[in-house]
């Protein structure tokens, strides 16, 4: 099996230091390049292959979020996993919609999970941290709900399976319905909820109760 490559940028060295001493306990895991700017991570992309860019939310300069963007634009083969401090659900949450990122954790998770968030997310998946989840949820009650929105129990046992990374061949086996019906609803569901990606969706259906940790 390759190797993950990984890319760490945070304003903080002893960030940055801390997570290659984490990762370098995992053989399957290695970080190709880091920085402490965003800036400089851009250039440091070009010149390297890339799978998952681990990135600080909060910098100066080029924030997290604008870098997610800049990321997915030059380079969409590249995933992102955003990591923050707590209280920031609203930055992070905007970087979701935004940058179409992978995944979000705090700063403060052990090695195992994150290791773990960078193996799922390099399979395809997506990684939401308990922790995180349950900031998003208050973020969530701050805002005004989108109770109108007419989600049915149908596309509510869609969206769990989304969540849970089932393709859309393994939601038609789990449902008992066509492929074709399968990609109809996934449709409704993203016009229904204004979300264009599995993250964004994700995190609606947390910030509207649809789905429960």
């Amino acid at each position: 099996m390759p190797k993950i490559r990984i890319a760490i940028v945070d304003d903080h060295q002893i960030i940055v230091d801390g997570l290659v001493s984490l990762l370098g306990k995992y053989p399957q895991i290695q970080v190709t390049v880091t920085a402490t700017r965003a800036e400089e991570m851009v250039e440091l992309l070009a010149k390297n292959k890339i799978d998952i860019l681990l990135t600080d939310v909060m910098m100066p300069g080029m924030t997290g979020n604008e870098l997610a963007k800049k990321v997915r634009l030059l380079y969409p083969h590249i995933k992102i996993i955003a990591l923050s401090m707590s209280g920031q659900a609203e930055t992070v949450s905007n970087m979701i919609n935004d940058a179409d990122i992978a995944g979000y954790l705090l700063k403060q998770t052990g090695a195992a999970e994150l290791a773990a968030a960078i193996e799922k997310v390099y399979a395809g998946g997506i990684y939401f941290q308990d922790d995180v989840l349950k900031e998003l949820e208050a973020f969530g009650n701050e805002k005004q709900r989108a109770s109108h929105v007419n989600i049915t129990q149908r596309e509510k046992q869609l969206i769990e399976l989304i969540e849970k990374d089932f393709s859309n061949k393994e939601i038609a086996t789990a449902l008992k319905i066509s492929l074709r019906t399968v990609e109809t609803h996934r449709k409704n569901i993203m016009r229904k909820t204004g979300t264009g990606n599995v993250l964004s969706l994700v995190k609606w259906a947390y910030e509207n109760n649809i789905l429960q940790r």
